[in-house]
């Protein structure tokens, strides 16, 4: 059995940051282990390829939640990466923070060192800002963050001009001073290619001789000493193996792995861990429970100018932006799909953004595996306008039904559960309306083709939402950190309540979930994580 100071579980978006940062000491020994394979594929470098590893199980956990009983009793399809990078390699790349006001909150339900200015400098610290550094950017951390407003498509500027019609503001930086406002998405890509964790963390010092990379690894359970986590085991190539942790054994499996794996170990729920013939090594009542996820719904508007459907759909458009990315990695393919949009209030009495917008120049429809192609666009000029909540009031919960490591776990986000979800996106769709309503935009739009005009009374709008909203891929806040054993999971260190040597980082420790994309948080998080790890070697 080999011994290591630090096991990380999972090469996602918080742990490839974590072997980083940890590994910089050559006498840290540091193993991370991933349960997928390499991210050097076409489709994962090429930005606009998630569309194709949406469906792809050699990199995808691929997901199905339970049906939602608030809406529409639908299930949802939830992929999440199963590679090196994480989720960070077929996301859909969207670079948001967060409101400053968010962590603020995290700091002020009893998260001591979590306030936005202490996170700030780790924000600062990840990235490498294409406009250089200020008082809120970083102009020389291992993450690229690219302003791309120069390439996008021509429509951008209708809908910039459109929300200003109906009184939004431009921000030129959301990342910045505020977030408030509309303008050009920022996203992780640096010269044309995709800037995953995996790129931009750990694919540099991948030699290091101190760390250790295992790919293929699925870890099946935590090893205990007592109430002390002592090491890991893994299923690799059909064989058991366990290795030891002499320092600590960190989890960065993401919001549906690190609970999972909690529990299978014998962390959790003390009803749950029994129903699935788990031994309780502790019970941890909140384990899996505080799931928060954002809802979007997308309104869809046929154009009198041409989208980028004209350019993506027939067989020879596809051909000749293939060859313009292959030639020179530029032109929509080096994008995403999510070109501009912005944070703003539906109601004047709101203290923060509730609303999160999109704006895409195509029209494309998500679906289940197995049906049309997320990124196989209308045969017409289309494009769409949408929103998500920036809140979840909405709470849902994961949980083992087996203690079988193979067996993917319980998900039930119980969308549309909470009143007031249901109403910021019945406020949040009136206000893709007024935007199509614009002089901006009425001088472009054809006509409305889904939900269409006749879905027009609160009661029709409020039944398509439950009917169509479909998950924006950020589950969090099922390992909460908070101050109360019971009811949260790890307390601000992100230590695991009752055991000792275990740690969590990443999505799932947040309190409560972020306004806007979550991936930089977990960044974040995977930053702030190695300081107060190390800081914890410095005291012994």
């Amino acid at each position: 059995m080999s011994d290591y100071d630090y096991i990380i579980v999972g090469a996602g978006s918080a742990g490839c940051v974590l072997a980083n940062r940890l590994s910089k000491d050559p006498s840290n020994r540091v193993l991370l282990l991933e349960a997928g394979g390499s991210d050097r594929r076409f489709y994962i470098q090429m930005p606009i390829g998630y569309g194709k590893t949406y469906h792809q199980k050699a990199v995808n956990w691929m997901y199905m939640t339970e049906p939602s009983p608030d809406a529409g009793n639908r299930p949802s399809y939830w992929p999440r990466g199963k590679v090196l990078g994480g989720s960070s390699s077929i996301n859909a790349m969207v670079y948001v923070r967060g409101n400053p006001r968010d962590f603020d909150d995290w700091y002020e339900a009893g998260n001591p060192g979590w306030s936005f200015d202490e996170l700030l400098p780790y924000f600062k610290r990840m990235e490498t800002w294409q406009h250089g550094s200020d008082d809120y950017r970083g102009g020389d951390g291992p993450l690229k963050v690219s302003d791309v407003s120069s390439q996008l498509h021509p429509l951008c500027k209708n809908f910039i001009s459109a929300a200003k019609e109906i009184g939004f503001s431009f921000n030129k930086d959301m990342n910045g001073a505020s977030q408030e406002g509309v303008g050009n998405y920022q996203i992780t890509t640096h010269g044309g290619q995709r800037m995953s964790t995996s790129r931009a963390y750990l694919r540099p010092v991948m030699s290091r001789k101190n760390l250790t990379v295992i790919m293929n690894a699925h870890v099946t359970r935590i090893l205990f000493e007592g109430k002390r986590a002592s090491g890991v085991e893994y299923k690799k190539a059909g064989n058991l193996n366990q290795v030891n942790a002499k320092r600590e054994v960190i989890l960065s499996s993401g919001a549906v792995n690190s609970p999972q794996l909690l529990q299978l170990s014998g962390i959790g729920p003390e009803s749950v861990l029994k129903e699935a013939n788990v031994s309780v090594v502790h019970h941890s009542p909140a384990v899996g429970k505080n799931l928060q996820d954002h809802l979007g719904v997308s309104y869809f508007y046929k154009s009198k100018v041409r989208t980028l459907n004209d350019q993506l759909r027939p067989w020879w458009g596809k051909l000749l932006q293939g060859m313009r990315y292959i030639l020179t990695r530029t032109g929509p393919l080096s994008l995403s799909i999510n070109q501009s949009g912005g944070f703003v209030r539906t109601r004047a009495n709101l203290k923060a953004p509730n609303i999160q917008l999109y704006f895409s120049p195509v029209s494309y429809s998500l679906e289940l595996p197995g049906r049309r192609a997320m990124l196989s666009p209308d045969p017409f000029s289309a494009m769409l306008l949408g929103v998500s909540n920036c809140k979840s009031n909405s709470r849902g919960q994961i949980r083992i039904k087996s203690s079988d490591p193979s067996v993917a776990p319980i998900i039930e986000p119980n969308y549309l559960s909470h009143k007031d979800d249901v109403q910021d996106l019945l406020e949040g769709v009136k206000l893709l309306r007024k935007l199509a309503k614009t002089k901006s935009f009425s001088k472009i739009i054809l006509d409305e083709f889904r939900p269409g005009p006749e879905c027009k009374s609160d009661a029709q709008l409020v039944e398509d939402i439950k009917d169509n909203a479909w998950t924006v891929f950020h589950p969090s806040c099922t390992c909460r950190m908070g101050p109360d054993p019971l009811k949260d999971v790890v307390d601000s260190k992100l230590k695991v309540y009752g055991i000792e040597g275990l740690r969590v980082a990443d999505a799932s420790i947040f309190p409560q979930l972020i306004c806007g994309n979550i991936n930089a948080a977990t960044i974040m998080v995977g930053e702030k994580a190695s300081d107060l790890i190390l800081k914890d070697i410095a005291k012994h």
